[in-house]
Formats: structure tokens, C-alpha cells, sequence
């Protein structure tokens, strides 16, 4: 079950900061039991670093078996994303060998830019160009990074707001906030003859953005850096007029939903995400506005109805369509604040449907990770939103049966079985360059109090437990402060605060979770359970029922 588009602009309360000056191609072979990957027949040569080194761009290649040539050469291309094959421009070549390099000029600022390309290599056979290696990025865009700065790591408890209540959330405790950008609102000319369009010249082109439009962000990232709370800003691709070269041709359609899936298939679209990616992390990367330290990439990618429309229910073109969206803001982001981290994003549905439409988080995520080895493995971190199943369920600890397990085959990832997926994440062909596990948020989850406010509080109480005591978790995001009318309408009331802004038993048991009076609520939630909340999460006891209600 998909929450609705909840997330709220707060206009109007944070006064600004100012205003500032193809269809895919072919697939190799896949092993999903694995991850290990099959090399596409005639393809001998492997790309086995693509770095940047100074202004150059340097690729090491080495051949399982030397391919046949009209002239004993390599020749490496770059391809723009949407571009497959020997269709790009030659940037160098070397002499044919069991290994070689290329090197050449990065072109950083001008329209021939290097940065998010693919590179591959071909040989003239036969006096045609043939590709014999599979396609690679650039991984180590941090290298040429000029705006980093210092991460605010500070702590994992996190909220998504419906309100900007500095006073709530730091007697909350708050360490941690989640935003919503639209990116189509952001482009274009300024609506508001108060506020100039702001310009910005990326490779060779000036874009235009919405000064008018930025001020609203502006002024949160602004206020989340005078209040110490570390944000997160989730990118959403949505339908304007002056944003329309951002929508993906096959997300042209009727279909109406917040997040369309990128364009990276046409020229100027993909040129104009590559501008927005370099815009964002330059606005954001200190300065007068504050920090954005974490972007996440769309929301939900899986849920393609709902949060990431392409039409098509193609696994293979949606994941690889996506993955070039996240390759460009990815070295978008890292080339000017190397300590920035950036996400991808999936639901709850590790192995159902709730929308026979949607994609499964467990498959989305695999295929993302293939793509992600196979053309330059880059450390990427994960945000998944394990909210209970169904979504209005009550009951943290102890989920119906037939929806949560404790096998890989469950169909839904909640906060009972979260370790399911960090275990999964541990598996040496998930884990980043540095062999490390990647950084897991858990940037959306929350409880609803419409079937009693003690199970909110367990639940609330557990979930935190469970993250807290889970080393590759970095942040738990409760969904909302607040309560939503429209929500409740469908037993969703996840705030910690009733509508007229009176507390709930959960507000202080989160206020209180992770200082020395968090045993007060343990014991509250413990006896509200029936068992000890510490003992339940160190020893990863699982409990079920089979039907509704608790005692089933």
C-alpha cells in the first residue's frame, strides 16, 4: 500500500534567505543469485578504470583475448547517455594490446564535458567501427571537487515535517530533515517580477531558474543550517511547462503521479539534468544558504505508477533509463561537494505488488546494482522506506504472516525484518568501491495511532530500537510531526501530534529514545508487547499473527 503525496511546501513560514544573484540497448547476461556478471559475446576488451586525474580523464583497459583489427588500434568513444554503440565521438586511441590506456582532456565547462559521459572501446574491422568492451563512467568524480564541505553527522533520529516548528523539533531532538524538490518548478524564467531570474552557465549554456520558486528552498536549507539539522533533499521530476525537456518521452502521457521519470533520452534534456545537478550541489554546498548533505534521486523508483512514471513495464529499460539519470547528478553532485552523498530510493515491497504496475524493490534494487558494477561501480547509498504492511497496520513488532517473513522471499521489508535487507546489503557484490557496506537511511517510516496511541508508542519505540541497534543504519525519518486529515481518512495518523496540536503518548517516547531516559519508554513499550523491547531486537525475535487483530 502507497502513501499519498504528503509532503508539504512550507511557504509563507520560513521567511527566504534572499534571492541569489535509447529504448535500452542490449544486456549481457545476469546472474541475480550472484550479482556476478556475464560478458556480452565479442566483447574481449574490460574497461577497468575510467578516472579523473588532474584536467584528463584516464582509462586503463586490459583483453581476455586480442580482438581483430584493420589497423591494430583502440579507439574509445564517448557516449552521451541516451547514445548506445560507436555513435559518440572518438576522444583517443592507443595501440591494440592485453592492456592499455587512454587519456584525454576532461573539458570540464564546455559543451565537449567529459563528466557524465560512457566510454567504450572499438576496432576498426572490416573498415567498420565494432564495440568490444562494455560501457563505463567516470567513478571518481569527488576528485575534482571545489565546494566541500564538512558533513553535520550529528545523530539518526529525523523527521519529515509538515510544519517549519524549530521549538518542537529541537526539544524533539531532531538531528535529521527531509525535503521535497521539485525540479520542474525550479526552471525557467522567474514568475515573480520581485525576484530576477537567476542564470547559470554549465558547459558552454546559459539556463535559466526561477528565483521566485528557489526562495522556498533557499530559505529551508538555510533554516535547517542555522537550526543543526542535517538535510536531505529527494528530487522529484514534476510537469511544468518550463520544465517539460526534463520528462522522459515515454512519461509524456495522461498519466498524472508527483515524479516522472527523467530525460535521458533526448539531447536537451539530458544536457539540462547535467545544468540542474551542477546548479543544486553548487547552491547548496555552503555558502550563504547552508548545506544540503544527502540527495536522494526520485522517490520510491520501483513504484512507477506512483513515484517514477515511464510507460513501460520493461525491468531492464526502466532500471537502465534510471540509471543514467543517476549517473549524471550522481557525478553532478560529487564533482562539486565530494562529501555529499547521494541515494537511490525504494519502497517496503521487497517481493509483492500492492500495484501490479510497479516493479518489486528486491528486483529494481538487483538490476540497479548490475548496472551500477558493470559500467563503474560508484559508492552509492540506499534509501528505503520500511513502513508495516499494510500501511495502517499498528503493530510494529509483530506483522501479519502473510506478509512479513523472515526469509529472503518475504514479500515486504518492515522494521520486524529490516535486517534482512542490511544482511543483504553485506553480500560482497553489493558492497561500495572501498569494500564497505553502503550507507543505509530508512528516510521515510512511520506508525498510526488510529487503532490506539500505546501502539503507536510501541511501535515507535521498537522501530528505533531496532535501527539504533542496526550499524549500517544512519537515519530513521519519522513521517510527520503532525497529523494529516486527509490520511486519516484511511486510519493513517502518523504525527506525533493530533490535529489541534495537542502531544500523543509517542511525542515524548521519541523526544526521550535516544538519551538516558529512553528505559523509561522501553519499559512502557515492553509491557504494552509483552516482551522486552532490547531483548526482542538484540536476539532478532520475530513474532507474527495470521490474521488483523494482535491475538490472532
Amino acid at each position: 500500500m502507497k502513501r499519498s503525496n504528503t509532503f508539504k511546501m512550507i511557504i509563507g513560514i520560513i521567511m527566504t534567505a534572499g534571492a541569489v544573484l535509447g529504448a535500452a540497448g542490449t544486456y549481457d547476461a545476469f546472474n541475480g543469485e550472484n550479482g556476478s556478471v556475464v560478458e556480452a559475446a565479442g566483447r574481449v576488451v574490460s574497461i577497468d578504470s575510467c578516472t579523473i586525474s588532474g584536467d584528463s580523464v584516464v582509462v586503463n583497459v586490459s583483453a581476455s583475448s586480442l580482438p581483430g583489427s584493420d589497423d591494430g588500434k583502440y579507439y574509445l568513444y564517448a557516449d552521451e547517455v541516451y547514445q548506445d554503440g560507436v555513435t559518440g565521438n572518438v576522444v583517443a586511441t592507443t595501440e591494440k594490446g592485453k592492456s592499455a590506456t587512454f587519456k584525454f582532456d576532461l573539458a570540464l565547462g564546455t559543451k565537449e564535458s567529459n563528466l557524465s559521459k560512457k566510454f567504450l572501446v572499438a576496432v576498426k574491422s572490416g573498415g567498420s567501427m565494432v564495440q568490444v568492451s562494455d560501457e563505463h563512467y567516470i567513478t571518481n568524480p569527488e576528485a575534482i571537487a571545489s565546494k566541500t564541505v564538512g558533513r553535520n553527522d550529528h545523530g539518526m533520529k529525523g523527521i519529515l515535517p509538515n510544519d517549519a516548528d524549530a521549538a518542537t523539533f529541537k526539544d524533539l531532538g531532531i538531528a535529521q530533515m527531509v525535503y521535497n524538490l521539485y525540479m520542474g518548478d525550479i526552471v525557467g524564467p522567474s514568475t515573480n517580477g520581485a525576484y530576477p531570474t537567476t542564470e547559470f552557465a554549465y558547459d558552454g549554456k546559459t539556463y535559466q531558474f526561477n528565483t521566485a520558486a528557489l526562495q522556498q528552498y533557499d530559505g529551508f536549507v538555510r533554516w535547517c543550517s542555522i537550526n543543526n539539522f542535517q538535510l536531505t533533499l529527494t528530487i522529484l521530476n514534476n510537469k511544468t511547462a518550463a520544465g517539460a525537456d526534463l520528462i522522459h518521452p515515454l512519461s509524456r502521457d495522461e498519466h498524472v503521479c508527483p515524479g516522472y521519470a527523467m530525460n535521458t533520452k533526448e539531447y536537451e534534456g539530458t544536457q539540462h539534468l547535467k545544468a540542474i545537478a551542477a546548479f543544486l550541489a553548487q547552491r547548496y554546498s555552503g555558502g550563504q544558504f547552508g548545506t544540503v548533505d544527502n540527495w536522494v534521486i526520485g522517490n520510491e523508483i520501483n513504484a512507477r505508477t506512483e513515484w517514477y512514471y515511464m510507460d513501460s513495464t520493461n525491468l531492464e529499460l526502466n532500471v537502465s533509463e534510471y540509471v543514467k539519470a543517476f549517473r549524471i547528478f550522481y557525478n553532478g553532485i560529487k564533482s562539486v561537494n565530494a562529501n555529499a552523498r547521494v541515494y537511490n530510493s525504494i519502497d517496503q515491497e521487497w517481493n509483492r505488488k500492492s500495484n501490479p504496475g510497479c516493479f518489486l524493490a528486491k528486483e529494481y534494487l538487483d538490476r540497479f546494482n548490475y548496472y551500477m558494477r558493470r559500467e563503474g561501480n560508484v559508492d552509492w547509498s540506499l534509501s528505503v522506506h520500511p513502513y508495516n504492511a499494510p500501511l495502517f497496520d499498528p503493530y510494529a513488532w509483530k506483522q501479519q504472516s502473510q506478509y512479513v517473513s523472515t526469509s529472503l522471499g518475504t514479500p515486504y521489508i518492515t522494521i520486524e525484518n529490516i535486517y534482512l535487507l542490511t544482511d543483504y546489503m553485506n553480500r560482497e557484490e553489493m558492497l561500495n568501491p572501498a569494500g564497505h557496506v553502503r550507507q543505509i537511511s530508512l528516510s521515510e517510516i512511520g506508525y498510526t495511532s488510529s487503532f490506539g496511541e500505546d501502539a503507536q508508542l510501541a511501535s515507535i519505540v521498537y522501530a528505533y530500537t531496532m535501527a539504533q541497534s542496526n550499524p549500517y543504519i544512519t537515519s530513521f525519518i519519522l513521517f510527520r510531526e503532525t497529523d494529516d486529515a486527509h490520511e486519516m481518512e484511511s486510519h493513517i495518523a502518523q504525527g506525533l501530534k493530533n490535529l489541534d496540536g495537542s502531544k500523543k503518548q509517542s511525542y515524548d517516547a521519541y523526544k526521550y529514545m535516544d538519551t538516558k531516559e529512553a528505559g523509561t519508554y522501553k519499559a512502557k513499550a515492553s509491557k504494552i508487547i509483552g516482551q522486552d523491547v532490547d531483548a526482542l531486537v538484540a536476539n532478532r525475535t520475530f513474532m507474527s499473527r495470521n490474521g488483523w487483530f494482535l491475538n490472532d
